[in-house]
């Protein structure tokens, strides 16, 4: 007989609007074991409160040394935390996680950010291919992300 891991969710993403967009999320994650990653900012202080929180290093566009360390970052909370689900609505820190979870087998969903419908973020982009649930708000988006979920605005 197989049991499975009980659920733990990683809840990664920037602050500011996208730490918001995954806060709107919590139907979904408030039932579960969860732990977040996120730049330490006043607001993410303030909304995640009481939480368990990774912080984690910016800036991330195209910052190459931020990415370094939030890869190292990631090896370790995920050896520490071994989340069954990442979650993240971008940017760019969700990267090393999408990529380094899939290799230690974490389902990832990505939910694609809902003001961009004329080209892909480059975050969209880069974890698509480890992406088990790729989510997109706008019908729009889907013929930028084919095999995309479309699940409309969450906010």
């Amino acid at each position: 007989m197989t049991r499975s891991r009980p659920v733990r969710v990683a809840l990664v993403g920037s602050s500011g609007g996208h730490l918001l967009h995954l806060h709107v999320l919590a139907p979904f994650w408030r039932r579960y074991d969860r732990f977040w990653v996120t730049f330490r900012t006043a607001d993410a202080e303030s909304r995640l409160k009481g939480e368990r929180v990774h912080w984690c290093f910016h800036p991330t566009n195209r910052n190459v040394p931020n990415l370094v360390r939030n890869t190292l970052l990631a090896i370790a909370v995920l050896v520490r935390e071994r989340p069954t689900h990442i979650v993240s609505t971008g940017a760019a820190v969700a990267v090393p996680f999408f990529w380094l979870g899939r290799l230690f087998g974490a389902t990832t969903i990505y939910l694609e950010v809902i003001d961009r419908i004329d080209s892909p973020t480059l975050t969209g982009r880069l974890v698509a291919p480890v992406t088990s649930r790729f989510l997109v708000q706008w019908p729009e988006q889907l013929r930028l992300y084919p095999g995309a979920t479309l699940v409309g605005p969450i906010l």
